[in-house]
C-alpha cells in the first residue's frame, strides 16, 4: 500500500487513518517511504504496550544503519543519542540524568515554573487575540529546560529554532543542518562551562565526565543535547493539544473551569486523547518474532503509534471522546518500560500548573479560528500544533 502517513489530511487529523490501519490489522506491514521501503506499524494498544518491552526490538540505529548506503549527514551525537541505545548502555546513560527529574526534584522546579506561567501570562490581553504555541507553549518548557541546563537567555530563541528543525518531516538537509549546528553549540557551551563553573544540570554532567569513566566527551555532549530538545519539544506539543482539547470540549473545560485544582485529574486523559508523540522513535527487530497475530521477520523497522494505540477501543470505550472521569493513567504517550519518558514528572507539573493558570485568568478563553483552519507541524513523530490563536477573555 502507498503511505499512509505521508498525506497532508493524516497530518490535520491522523487518527480516522490509525482506526482503519487498526481494524484492518492492529500491526501490519506499511509504506514508510519512497524506493519500497516498508516498515511495521503497530496501532493496537496490547500490541504496542508489549511492544515497548520486548527485548528483540533494538533501538540501536548504529546496528541497523551500519554498511547501509546513505545520504544523510546527521551529526554523530544526534544519531546516536540514549534514546538509539539498548541496555546496558541505555541504563548507564539514563541512571546519570534521571534524579534531575524524579518527583521529588520537580517540585522543587515548581515555584520557578509558577513564576514563568505568570510572567507569559500577564504578556496576554485581557480582553483581545493571541497565539497560545508561540505565547505559552513554546516559550513555558524551553525556559525551564535550558534554565535546568544552564542556557544562557540570549541563545533560546536559536536553540528553539534548532529544534524544530530537528522535526523538519521531509526535509533531510534542514534536519543534518540542525544537528551540527547544536551540538556545536553544546559542545562550545559545556567548554564555557568548564571554564566558568555553575550550579546547572549540565554542570553536574560535566563533572561526572571529568571525575570519572562513566561519559565519554561524545556521550556528554549527546546526552545535554537530547535533554535540551526532548525536554520541551513533547511539553510544547502536549500544551497546544491539551489547551485545544479543551477548548474544543465544552463540558470538559466547565469541569476544570468551576473547579481548576482539577486540572492535575484530567491530564494522562487529555494526553490519551492527542499524545503529542504519534509515533514512537525508531525501532527495529533482531530476530523474528509474532507481535499481535502478525509475524515480523528479523532486521526491519518497526514502528509504534502511542497516538493510535490511545485510541484503541479496547482498551478505551468511546476513545475519540475526552472523559473526567476516565482512569486513563495506562495511556502510552510517554512510552513505555525502560525507555519511558524521563521527563514525564517535569512534563506534567509544567502543564498542570499552565493550564490551572490558564483556565482561572481567562474563564472566557475561546478558540479565535475554526479548527479545520489550524495548522499542524509537519512531522508524523511527533504530533502538536502550529498555532493555536484564541481570544483571550
Amino acid at each position: 500500500m502507498s503511505d499512509p502517513l505521508s498525506c497532508p489530511e493524516f497530518l490535520q487529523n491522523p487518527y480516522p487513518f490509525y482506526d482503519e490501519l487498526r481494524a484492518a490489522a492492529p500491526v501490519q506491514q506499511v509504506s514508510t517511504g519512497s524506493g519500497g521501503r516498508s516498515s511495521y506499524l503497530v496501532t493496537g494498544y496490547a500490541e504496542a504496550k508489549a511492544a515497548f518491552t520486548d527485548p528483540r526490538l533494538s533501538k540501536n540505529t548504529a546496528r541497523f544503519f551500519a554498511g547501509r548506503p546513505s545520504h544523510r549527514n546527521l551529526h554523530p551525537v544526534i544519531a546516536h543519542n540514549m534514546l538509539a541505545t539498548d541496555p546496558p548502555q541505555h541504563i548507564r546513560l539514563r541512571r546519570l540524568v534521571t534524579k534531575a527529574f524524579t518527583t521529588g526534584a520537580v517540585a522543587r522546579l515548581r515555584p520557578y515554573i509558577e513564576h514563568i506561567v505568570d510572567r507569559l501570562l500577564d504578556d496576554l490581553p485581557m480582553d483581545g487575540e493571541a497565539d497560545l504555541v508561540a505565547a505559552l507553549a513554546i516559550p513555558l518548557p524551553v525556559t525551564v529546560i535550558c534554565q535546568l541546563l544552564g542556557v544562557p537567555e540570549s541563545d533560546r530563541a536559536q536553540v528553539r529554532s534548532w529544534s524544530n528543525d530537528l522535526f523538519a518531516a521531509g526535509q533531510p538537509e534542514r534536519i543534518d543542518a540542525a544537528s551540527h549546528a547544536v551540538a556545536d553549540y553544546m559542545a562550545d557551551l559545556i567548554a564555557a562551562k568548564r571554564a566558568e563553573p555553575d550550579n546547572s544540570l549540565l554542570r553536574d554532567l560535566i563533572t561526572v565526565r571529568d571525575e570519572g569513566d562513566q561519559l565519554s566527551e561524545d556521550e556528554l555532549v549527546s546526552l545535554a543535547v537530547l535533554l535540551l530538545v526532548a525536554g520541551h519539544e513533547t511539553t510544547t506539543n502536549f500544551l497546544g493539544n491539551a489547551t485545544l482539547a479543551l477548548l474544543q470540549h465544552p463540558g470538559l473545560l466547565d469541569h476544570v473551569r468551576t473547579d481548576p485544582g482539577r486540572i492535575g485529574r484530567v491530564l494522562d486523559e487529555l494526553l490519551r486523547y492527542d499524545s503529542p508523540v504519534g509515533i514512537a522513535t525508531f525501532r527495529y527487530s533482531t530476530q523474528a518474532l509474532t507481535l499481535g497475530e502478525t509475524e515480523i521477520p528479523a532486521g526491519v523497522p518497526v514502528l509504534i503509534s502511542p497516538g493510535a494505540a490511545n485510541r484503541d477501543p479496547a482498551q478505551y470505550p468511546a476513545p475519540d471522546h475526552p472523559d473526567a472521569g476516565r482512569d486513563a493513567r495506562g495511556h502510552l504517550a510517554f512510552g513505555h518500560g525502560i525507555h519511558r519518558c524521563l521527563g514525564a514528572p517535569l512534563a506534567l507539573a509544567e502543564a498542570e500548573i499552565a493550564l490551572r493558570a490558564l483556565v482561572t485568568r481567562f474563564p472566557g478563553l475561546g478558540l479565535a479560528v475554526a479548527a479545520e483552519e489550524l495548522r499542524w507541524r509537519r512531522t508524523r513523530l511527533m504530533r502538536g500544533l502550529e498555532s493555536l490563536p484564541v481570544f483571550t477573555r
